[in-house]
C-alpha cells in the first residue's frame, strides 16, 4: 500500500469516527393494528363500542380494525395467519395453538368465565355424559367447549371415538341441537343461554372449573415489534374491564346492541356465567391451563412427546401487565 493510500485509509477511518451516532430504532409504529372482538369476550364490545383504542392511538396515526371472530378456532387460525395482531381465545386453546406452532403468546385475562357445557333438548333421555356413548354431538374444535367434551368424556372412560361428532361452529351447533339435528352440543355462552331460555335446552354436565380462562393472545412478531404498543393496548383493556365491573347495565347495553339477544338471555351469560376480575395470567390461570392440556395428552389430543409444562412456559407472557395498567 503507498503511503498517499495509507493516508486515504487513515483520513476515512477518522471521518467515521467523527460521525455522530444514531441510536438504533425501535420498529416503526404499525398504520393499524388489528385487534378482535367477539361474544365471548365482553370486555372487547365495550372497548369497541366506546372506541377507547381509537381514541388512545389516534395521536399516533394509528387506526384500529376491529374482526369479529366466532371462536377461539378462529382467533387462533387469524392470529396464524397474521389477519389479527390480538387476539381472544380459552386458555387451553391458546395452549394447543402453541403446541400445533402457532407463533403466539398469552398476555393478558379477559375474564374468568364458566361460559361451557354439555347441553342437550328438553325431550331427550340424555342425562349424563355416559349417555353420548354412539350419539351425535355437535363440537367446534380447536375451541374450550371441545376440550371440555374431550374431558369429560375422559372422566367416564369414552373418548371422541365413542361419539359422532358433528363438526360445527357455535351457532351452528346451537341451531342443530334445537332442530334435532345432533343429540347433544358442547356449547358456547351467549348461544348456549340463549338455548336454555328460547327453547328450553338443558345443561345436563356443567364444571366450573374445567373451563379455562379467557385470554388475550399476541402475535410474537408483533409483540417483539411494538412492546409499548402492547402495553398501551393492554392499559386501555383494563380500562373497560373495570368500567364493566362498575357499570353493569352500560356493560350490558353494549352486549345487547352487539348481539342483538335479550335481556334475560344477557343476564345469565353475564351476571351468572362471567366474572371480570383477573387481568393478570398468574398461577391460577398457568395450573388451569397445564392441567387441561395434561388431560388433553392424556387422551391422545396432544402427542406423548410433548413437555407439557415446557409448552405453558413458552405460551405464557405475564411482563405486559403492570400494576401502572
Amino acid at each position: 500500500m503507498t503511503e498517499l493510500s495509507r493516508r486515504s485509509l487513515l483520513a476515512a477511518t477518522l471521518a467515521l469516527a467523527l460521525l455522530p451516532s444514531t441510536p438504533l430504532r425501535a420498529a416503526d409504529n404499525p398504520k393499524e393494528i388489528y385487534v378482535d372482538w367477539a361474544t365471548y369476550n365482553p370486555v372487547s364490545m365495550l372497548l369497541k363500542e366506546k372506541q377507547l383504542l381509537e381514541k388512545e392511538f389516534s395521536k399516533d396515526g394509528i387506526s384500529i380494525v376491529w374482526v369479529q371472530t366466532l371462536g377461539s378456532n378462529k382467533a387462533l387460525e387469524f392470529l396464524n395467519a397474521g389477519s389479527i395482531d390480538l387476539g381472544s381465545t380459552a386458555g387451553a386453546a391458546a395452549l394447543v395453538g402453541k403446541i400445533n406452532g402457532n407463533p403466539i403468546k398469552s398476555i393478558y385475562v379477559y375474564s374468568r368465565p364458566e361460559w361451557t357445557a354439555l347441553v342437550t333438548r328438553k325431550d331427550t333421555p340424555i342425562a349424563k355424559i355416559a349417555d353420548l356413548k354412539g350419539k351425535r354431538v355437535a363440537v367446534t374444535r380447536g375451541t374450550d367447549p371441545h376440550i371440555f367434551l374431550v374431558r369429560a368424556l375422559q372422566s367416564v372412560g369414552l373418548t371422541e371415538k365413542d361419539i359422532a361428532p358433528v363438526l360445527l361452529q357455535h351457532p351452528d351447533g346451537k341451531t342443530a341441537l334445537i332442530r334435532g339435528d345432533v343429540d347433544a352440543w358442547a356449547g358456547l355462552d351467549p348461544m348456549m343461554a340463549q338455548a336454555e331460555v328460547e327453547d328450553g335446552a338443558r345443561l345436563f354436565y356443567r364444571n366450573k372449573d374445567a373451563n379455562t380462562w379467557g385470554i388475550l393472545n399476541a402475535r410474537e412478531q408483533f409483540l417483539k415489534d411494538h412492546p409499548d404498543i402492547v402495553r398501551r393496548v393492554l392499559a386501555v383493556y383494563e380500562q373497560a374491564r373495570k368500567y364493566s365491573l362498575a357499570n353493569y347495565n352500560e356493560e350490558k347495553r353494549v352486549f345487547i346492541a352487539a348481539t342483538k339477544l335479550p335481556e334475560a338471555v344477557v343476564d345469565k351469560q353475564l351476571k351468572e356465567r362471567t366474572e371480570l376480575t383477573h387481568n393478570k395470567v398468574g398461577p391460577a390461570q398457568r395450573e388451569s391451563i397445564l392441567e387441561a392440556g395434561l388431560a388433553l395428552q392424556k387422551a391422545g389430543v396432544i402427542p406423548a412427546s410433548v413437555d407439557v409444562k415446557k409448552s405453558v412456559d413458552d405460551l405464557i407472557d405475564d411482563r405486559y401487565v403492570t400494576a401502572a395498567n
